[in-house]
C-alpha cells in the first residue's frame, strides 16, 4: 500500500490516527503516577517515555497540547515529581483503562484494580506489582511548535528493579518480567528477547 500525504490528510479520522500511531513501532508501555498538592494521586498510560541521557540518567515523554485539562502535566509542575512505572501483562486492561478522562477530583487508582505504592517517602504513588519502576524530578520541558505538544523531560532519583530482571552486567531483561510494549494506541504485545549483540566496531 502507498500513502502520499495528500492521501494520508484525506484518510478517515480514526484510520489515520491507527495508521500513524503504528508506523513508528513497538513503543514503551509505562503508567506515570502522579499527586496533586491537595493530595489526588493520577495514573496514566502513557507509550511515549524515551531515554534522553545516562549520566545523569535522563528519561522524558510527550504530552498531548495543553489546550483541555491535562492531569498528570498539571501535577508535575505543582510538585516537581512523578513515577513512572512498567506496564506488565497481569495489568494491562487496568492500566488501558487509565487513558479514560477522568476529572481532576477523581484517581484512576479507584476506578480500576491499580494500587497505589509509597517508596522512601517518595510523594508521588508508584504503581504497586510494576517489576520496574522509577522516582522522577522534574527538569525541563520543550514545547514543540509543529503540533502544540509537550516534550517533558525528567531526571532519575531512584530505581526500583525486580531482582529477577536485572543480568550480571546490568542489562534489564524486561521479558522476564512479562513487561508490555504498545503497538499504535491500543495494541499491547509482550515481547520475546530475540538475542543481546557483541558492541560493533568497524571492520
Amino acid at each position: 500500500m502507498h500513502f502520499n500525504r495528500k492521501k494520508i490528510d484525506s484518510l478517515d479520522h480514526l484510520y489515520k490516527i491507527n495508521l500513524i500511531n503504528s508506523i513508528s513501532g513497538f513503543k514503551s508501555a509505562n503508567l506515570i503516577g502522579t499527586r496533586s498538592l491537595t493530595g489526588v494521586t493520577n495514573v496514566a498510560v502513557f507509550s511515549s517515555v524515551t531515554h534522553y541521557g545516562s549520566a545523569p540518567p535522563i528519561l522524558g515523554f510527550v504530552l498531548r497540547p495543553t489546550t483541555v485539562v491535562r492531569n498528570t502535566y498539571d501535577n508535575i509542575k505543582e510538585t516537581g515529581l512523578f513515577t513512572i512505572n512498567h506496564i506488565y501483562k497481569g495489568i494491562i486492561e487496568d492500566a488501558h483503562h487509565t487513558s479514560a478522562k477522568y476529572t481532576s477530583e477523581i484517581s484512576e487508582f479507584d476506578k480500576t484494580l491499580l494500587e497505589e505504592s509509597y517508596l522512601n517517602d517518595f510523594y508521588a504513588p508508584f504503581v504497586k506489582g510494576s517489576p520496574v519502576k522509577m522516582a522522577m524530578k522534574y527538569l525541563e520541558e520543550y514545547h514543540i511548535k509543529a503540533n502544540g505538544t509537550i516534550l517533558l523531560l525528567g531526571e532519575v532519583l531512584d530505581l526500583y528493579v525486580e531482582d529477577i530482571l536485572v543480568e550480571e552486567d546490568g542489562f534489564v531483561n524486561l521479558e522476564k518480567g512479562n513487561i508490555a510494549a504498545i503497538n499504535g494506541l491500543d495494541g499491547y504485545v509482550t515481547p520475546k528477547l530475540y538475542s543481546r549483540l557483541a558492541y560493533q566496531r568497524p571492520k
